[in-house]
Formats: C-alpha cells, structure tokens, sequence
C-alpha cells in the first residue's frame, strides 16, 4: 500500500457544516488506492452544493477505524483495488447507515453480485461522470438504487434464481429419522457412515435419501444439504423443515420495497 495510508482533509472545501445549507449537503468520503483517483475525485466534486466532501484516504485496515471515527453519510469506494470487495463487508457491518457507492463497477454479473452481498448501496461504472456520482449519492441516501440497466438485470436475474431455489415445505412432510438423516448428509457424511452412526442397515439409509431428495424436490445430496442450512439460519426467511404434524409452517420471503432507478 505504501506510506500515503493517512486521511487526507479535504483541501478544496472549509470544514462540514461551513456550507450555506448545510442540513442538505452530504457528508461524503471518498476511498481509494490510487492518489491520482483519489484527488481527480475530491476535485471534480468539491464544489457541488449538494456534496460536502470530508477527503479521501487509501482502502486498508488501517483506514477503518479512521472511516469508523468520521462516520460519513456515503462512502465512494473504488472496487478496482484488491481489498476493495473485503472493506465494504467490513465497512457495512460496522457502519450500517453509511452508503456505500461502488465506483469503477464493471458490468460483470459475478462483480455485480459480489458487491450487492457486500452491503454496496449504489453501482457507478467506469465511464460515469461527476454528475453520475453525485445523483448515485442522492439517490443512496433516499433509499434508492443507483445503477445501469444491466446491473439491474444481473441483480435481477439472481432474485429470479433465488426463487426458483426456495422450497415450499408445506405440505411435505419429512419424518424425524428424514431430518436426523439428512443433518448427517449436511456434514458430509456417506450413506455407509450415516448406516454405522445409527446403527441401521445401508439399504434403509438409501431408502430414507432417496425419500428426502424427492420430497425437497432436488436430485443431488448437496442441494438437500444446502437446503437444511438454510432452514437453520435465524431469520433466513427461506425454508423450515416441517417436523411432526402436515401444514406446519412454511416458508415465506419478505422484503422491503426498494425504488430502483437505472441510467442508461
């Protein structure tokens, strides 16, 4: 990383608050590895109304518990740098409130994905301009998606696979014996190790998996696994395994409306 890990004040702009309206500008800070982004960034918008730059700094551990301290409203963080995908994740946990706009986004779906899961709040291309950054903030800030068309229809895509994936379980109904079996399948055990640690005869273990896969509906011991995973994860608002009487619960997915406005 080098030696420039310290935060740089912003030099373009008196200090937060010195704004005329100071209730409507955002407090934005802007992150990355390389100096000359970093600059050409704080430059191009030091002199928005709407934007109250508090400076730049590098993407490290060492820069945390300073971006921790100044606790702005928006992070611009640039993804080209390898720590990147890692620091948001860091950030987002620890700073939930903060926006995080992911800057020099390529329009990869597996890029696009990986910072939606890291808690990223707006998506900026390469080619975007000051302009751009600025409406990503705003609109981060109220709520908003921030991205390009095919961003969205990679994120969208991926909801569509998500649904797909979910499993009703009511009102399949897996036995106790069902479930203790397949909690030995989600540790990776074999159908010859599952006969020994319960002490019953191979032919009846492959009964019970043969059972279980087609009342989750999948064809493959790992996507009955990755099923009782998620089925124990608090709040997953996925799957429950439905254990002793037909129609206990069943699975439901929630979630907040979200404005999705995309550039073209």
């Amino acid at each position: 990383m080098g030696e420039d890990n310290r935060f740089t004040a912003n030099p373009y702009l008196p200090a937060y608050g010195a704004l005329g309206s100071s209730k409507e500008a955002r407090r934005v800070l802007v992150l990355s590895d390389v100096r000359l982004y970093r600059e050409g960034l704080v430059s191009s918008l030091s002199n928005h109304p709407r934007i109250c730059l508090a400076g730049s700094d590098t993407i490290s551990s060492g820069a945390l518990p300073r971006v921790i301290e100044l606790r702005p409203e928006v992070v611009i963080l640039d993804m080209a740098g390898s720590e990147s995908l890692d620091f948001a994740k860091l950030l987002s946990a620890q700073l939930p409130d903060t926006r995080i706009i992911a800057f020099a986004v390529r329009e990869i779906s597996a890029e696009v994905l990986a910072c939606a899961e890291a808690g990223v709040a707006a998506y900026v291309g390469p080619d975007s301009s000051a302009e751009d950054l600025v409406n990503a903030v705003e609109q981060a800030l109220r709520g908003e998606l921030y991205c390009s068309a095919r961003t969205a229809a990679a994120l969208f895509r991926q909801i569509g696979v998500l649904a797909q994936s979910r499993v009703e379980f009511d009102p399949v109904l897996l036995t106790r014996r069902e479930v203790e079996i397949l909690g030995l399948i989600e540790q990776g055990l074999s159908n010859k190790e599952i006969a020994r640690t319960l002490q019953i005869g191979g032919a009846t273990v492959k009964n019970h998996v043969h059972s279980v896969l087609t009342k989750l509906s999948v064809r493959r011991r790992g996507e009955a696994a990755a099923q009782f995973r998620a089925s124990r994860r608090p709040n997953s608002g996925s799957v429950r395994l439905a254990i002793g009487q037909r129609g206990a619960g069943s699975a439901g997915l929630s979630a907040s409306h979200t404005t999705i406005s995309t550039t073209k």
